[in-house]
């Protein structure tokens, strides 16, 4: 008789292991991208004109654009293997944070910083970011101290991208 209970009582421990450690994991998950910033450009400024001395990789982009998402993948791998910090300023609608930015970051793994610009004034702000700049995304903001380079189209691939950022190194 012990066997048995054994038998049922075994599977039925190890089910309920593996959902608790899965629901603990996407607890994480949700955690990070409760974090994503909603800021106006002035709460945005901040971020263009960091004297520190580290690299900056800061990419204008949106979940609906079909050449930001292509691009991403390069973004998030210069991340991994350069000292660099990468922004993503996601240019969604803000209707659009929980319904659409999060699970994209969710589901792709995303956890790097992401803000989320809600400025309607785009004819003001754009100008600020690169006065060349006629808001099209994907765009790219590599800087380090003083020097700068702006970047207003898609990478096609990681080594162009690595190319560009290895000039401001």
């Amino acid at each position: 008789m012990r066997e048995l209970k054994m038998q049922f009582l075994l599977p039925i421990f190890f089910c309920l292991l593996f959902l608790a450690c899965k629901n603990e994991g996407e607890k994480t998950t949700d955690k990070q991208q409760d974090k994503i910033e909603s800021v106006n450009f002035n709460g945005f400024k901040k971020n263009l004109n960091k004297n520190d001395n580290k690299l900056y990789v800061i990419n204008f982009w949106a979940t609906w654009c079909k050449p930001c998402v292509e691009e991403m993948p390069y973004l998030l791998r210069l991340e991994e293997e350069e000292e660099v910090e990468l922004i993503l300023v996601s240019l969604d609608l803000p209707k659009m944070k929980n319904s659409q930015l999060k699970p994209f970051l969710k589901k792709r793994g995303i956890n790097s910083k992401v803000i989320l610009l809600d400025d309607p004034n785009s004819n003001q702000w754009i100008p600020k970011v690169n006065p060349d700049w006629d808001g099209a995304i994907p765009a790219t903001l590599i800087y380090k101290n003083d020097t700068s380079k702006f970047i207003a189209r898609p990478f096609a691939n990681y080594d162009e991208l690595l190319t560009e950022v290895k000039k401001i190194m």
